[in-house]
């Protein structure tokens, strides 16, 4: 066999629309043929590069695994509710105690699967408690409602990790158990991705480990880190639902504030990427009412300064909730920024003008006429026209003027 006949046969290789990395000689090892090859077609100088090949390929593989790791591991992950990572007791007991104040109820433990029985994890008040069911009582990821607790069951794909069980006095609302059935989904691939993380570890440790059980691994873990990507969203959506909720919109506020921006941000002509940055910013700019009781918003007269000072500083609370979800965090100084006014008359830094961020002047005003367009438990919503003229009349103190004209032209289409 010369030459040309190696080089046809690589060529029928590379047809293959299972073509591993579009590489024709890590189809051929893949198909176990490498030695067959080594032997009998490949010369010595030949089988030399593809020996440096291969550990160079090895060398990149283990270098992507390393910079997935850095960036999904425990304290980039579980940290989407804002607890110190440094102890699982810790970072369950956390995640149990703020699905409680999101809630409202007092009692929630948190059970995660071990040698194939429900092990408690970490609770609301820092006690353990006793889980009623059995791994195998779960056959769907249905959530279980009892006359007096609430049981969701965490799944990664479909493996059983653990559970969510809630003590609830009275019925969840709907649109709270919604956010809770998220976190068990974040929680569980979360769970799911430390334990693959684990094993990849492992692997990069062992110098025997081959260049297909590294592919291996980097499949394993890029399904689960999309997983991750897609649960975070789902999560942020549902926890602006949940504040919406709460703070007693009949209309969807975040979203519709999130939509406006949106459209400030396109008619300004700014780039995708930032555009979906503000976007979320609008989303999740009020997620810090998620913390709130009910009846603060529910009062139809004067606030207490108590009462008046937790709204107030709802904001922060927010920022500490989206500190570190990774995909989210360069959203953090949008919304730490939203109540600055142009004039610097705002909060919490008092910034002026261009030294507020962007993002920031655009869901101000967005919020604003969203806020003042809706119903709210005590008063109805403004008329449009009305509500453009206040946003008008206070351009250049409150609002960035540039933004308060844009806001009015997309607001004016509707």
């Amino acid at each position: 066999m010369n030459k040309d006949d190696i080089k046809n046969g690589v060529s029928l290789f590379s047809q293959s629309e299972n073509l591993i990395d579009g590489d024709p000689i890590e189809e051929i090892f893949a198909l176990n043929l490498g030695d067959f090859l080594s032997e009998h077609l490949i010369s010595e100088d030949l089988a030399k590069k593809i020996g440096a090949k291969s550990h160079d390929k090895k060398a990149g593989l283990i270098n992507q695994l390393k910079e997935l790791i850095s960036i999904y591991s425990l304290d980039k992950t579980l940290c989407v509710l804002n607890f110190d990572p440094q102890q699982e007791t810790a970072v369950f007991n956390s995640i149990a105690y703020t699905i409680t104040q999101m809630i409202e109820e007092k009692i929630c433990n948190i059970y995660i699967i071990r040698e194939n029985v429900f092990s408690h994890a970490g609770s609301s008040d820092g006690k353990s408690a006793r889980f009623i069911f059995k791994p195998e009582d779960f056959k769907t990821k249905e959530t279980q409602k009892l006359r007096n607790r609430t049981v969701i069951p965490m799944f990664s794909g479909t493996s059983l990790i653990g559970a969510i069980d809630i003590i609830n006095s009275k019925e969840i609302i709907p649109e709270y158990l919604t956010l809770v059935e998220s976190i068990a989904n974040l929680l569980a691939t979360s769970i799911a991705l430390q334990k693959e993380i684990d094993i990849v570890n492992k692997l990069i440790e062992n110098s025997e480990s081959d260049i297909t059980d590294l592919q291996h691994s980097r499949a394993e873990l890029t399904a689960l880190i999309g997983d991750l990507c897609d649960y975070q969203q789902f999560f942020v959506e549902r926890l602006a639902s949940a504040v919406d909720t709460k703070g007693q919109y009949k209309v969807s506020h975040s979203k519709n504030t999130a939509e406006l921006a949106r459209k400030i941000c396109r008619e300004l002509g700014l780039n995708e990427k930032t555009t979906d940055l503000i976007y979320y910013a609008g989303l999740l700019q009020n997620i810090g009412k998620i913390t709130l009781p009910e009846s603060i918003f529910a009062t139809h007269g004067k606030l207490s300064d108590e009462d008046f000072k937790k709204i107030q500083e709802h904001a922060n609370l927010g920022v500490n909730l989206l500190m570190n979800i990774n995909f989210l965090s360069e959203v953090v100084p949008y919304i730490t920024y939203q109540k600055e006014r142009f004039d610097g008359s705002g909060e919490p830094e008092g910034l002026k003008g261009q030294s507020i961020p962007f993002g920031s002047r655009i869901i101000a005003a967005a919020d604003a006429y969203s806020a003042m367009t809706s119903d709210r438990p005590y008063r109805k919503a403004m008329d449009k026209e009305k509500a453009l003229e206040i946003i008008k009349s206070e351009s250049g103190s409150k609002w960035d003027p540039v933004v308060a004209e844009a806001l009015a032209k997309v607001a004016g289409e509707n």
